[in-house]
């Protein structure tokens, strides 16, 4: 696939990373020539040098034989002015924008057609705040992730020394709890795969990914941990774009102090904010601040500021003064890496919040959902299985067919079947028959694997 990506900032590159990695044609336009050269040396992409918002500098990048464009620059209103040249001009079957105001949601005429040209919009500060809202429902979760609408759940754990899934084979477990239905799709080991089934023993420290139905997904947690604590006490450092929307999204669900630098943003905070939300002047990476203001007390802390470096010590800060879980945006894909798991328990790219929302409509086949996990190294798909079984690698087939036949490390971790509200959340035992219309959750544990997992989904020409 030919796409053109508007801007090389931080959301640009990662949506670069991933698509490239993926085989596809990127040409990436940016005003900065040195970020462009810095790119095309690190991936095989093409890097054209301009204002993407000329219409020469957009035929220059090829936009007149692409296939999509994303426009991912800094400004709104630069993004919505090259999807309707891109729509108008050159004629782009898709274009896909990135815009931070809260005000032009999907489905609005502005950004039709006939308006704006907009297929589909993309917002990482959107899809943090629907992240960490999932984190505060089910507090012992890593990573909480819908697919189905919402019926099936994937979630990531750590298994904690002396929690019920630590020295325990998965069958094991499973037998032990009958009432928290789930399947293990992958299990990491000092960020290394470890093979996966029934006799798969769990260490303290590895990370689980499984899949469970919504209605069973808190027995599943509780199961694990022995707890259900929910979080009532949240402290967040950040008054930005992400530390409004989310403050505004759970005031009066939970206690929140917010810490911002700014003396005028802290204004606007307060007066924009409800009155049981506390605003504070200051500096999160303060220990003296951190301590008056009872860190220690606090269910969750929130790093949310633009800085990694703040980040990092405020969130490390809190976990060394006692706070129960801390939560770390990072921008740098290096310092996610080396931090996750350790002093602090959840590591967040915003960048990467949103690839999964670009995949889905890049995929092929009748793929619906798309999550990036691992931080892109890994991925888990849903599709639906159309046609019959002439037509359809799928249907009329087991999933011990299909596992044999998809690359090595490919699970079906879950089959939803018919429509809500009476959709059927399936086990996917190795003698399931899969029929039209199911909805399959797949985990890809490589990139290099995807595709041959989206020709699973694809139809013969003979189906109509």
């Amino acid at each position: 696939m030919r796409i053109v990506i508007l801007g090389a900032g931080r959301v640009g590159e990662s949506v670069a990373e991933s698509l490239v990695s993926e085989r596809n044609d990127i040409t990436i336009i940016d005003p900065d020539p040195q970020r462009l050269a810095w790119l095309e040396e690190r991936m095989d992409l093409r890097g054209v040098a301009g204002d993407g918002i000329q219409p020469s500098v957009l035929q220059a990048a090829g936009l007149g034989d692409a296939d999509m464009l994303i426009a991912c620059a800094t400004r709104d209103e630069t993004n919505l002015a090259v999807c309707k040249i891109a729509h108008d001009r050159f004629g782009v079957p898709t274009t896909i924008a990135r815009l931070r105001s809260p005000e032009f949601a999907p489905g609005d005429a502005l950004l039709s057609r006939e308006g704006f040209a907009v297929d589909h919009v993309i917002c990482p500060e959107e899809s943090i705040v629907r992240y960490i809202q999932k984190l505060i429902e089910f507090p012992g979760a890593l990573q909480v992730l819908e697919f189905a609408k919402g019926r099936a759940q994937l979630v990531a754990v750590r298994a904690l020394p002396g929690s019920a899934l630590a020295g325990r084979t998965i069958a094991e477990f499973r037998e032990r709890f009958p009432g928290a239905p789930m399947r293990v799709v992958a299990v990491y080991r000092k960020d290394e795969e470890v093979s996966c089934d029934g006799t798969t023993r769990i260490h303290a420290g590895d990370e689980v990914f499984m899949l469970s139905d919504q209605q069973h997904l808190r027995n599943v947690l509780l199961a694990i941990h022995g707890n259900d604590r929910p979080v009532r006490r949240v402290m967040m450092a950040g008054g930005g774009n992400v530390g409004l929307r989310l403050a505004q999204r759970i005031a009066g669900q939970c206690e929140i102090k917010l810490i911002e630098r700014s003396p005028l943003r802290c204004d606007y905070l307060a007066s924009t904010l409800p009155t049981e939300v506390l605003v504070l002047r200051g500096d999160s990476t303060d220990e003296e601040l951190q301590a008056d203001e009872n860190v220690a007390d606090m269910d969750l802390f929130l790093a949310l500021t633009s800085d990694d470096e703040d980040n990092i010590l405020s969130a490390m800060l809190a976990k060394r003064m006692g706070a129960r879980r801390v939560l770390s945006l990072i921008n740098r894909r290096a310092y996610a890496d080396l931090i996750q798991g350790g002093t602090i328990d959840i590591a967040v790219s915003p960048a990467q919040t949103v690839i999964g929302e670009l995949l889905a409509h890049i995929r092929r086949g009748d793929v619906v959902a798309v999550h990036s996990l691992r931080r892109g190294a890994a991925e888990a798909l849903e599709g639906v299985a159309r046609g019959d079984a002439k037509t359809s690698k799928l249907v009329g087939r087991t999933v011990q067919q299909l596992e044999d036949a998809l690359p090595p490390g490919v699970r079906i971790g879950a089959v939803v079947r018919g429509e809500e509200p009476r959709a059927q959340f399936i086990m996917p035992t190795h003698d399931l028959v899969i029929q039209t219309d199911d909805h399959l959750v797949i985990f890809i544990p490589s990139k290099r694997q995807v595709r041959q997992v989206e020709k699973m989904f694809q139809v013969a020409a003979t189906f109509f």
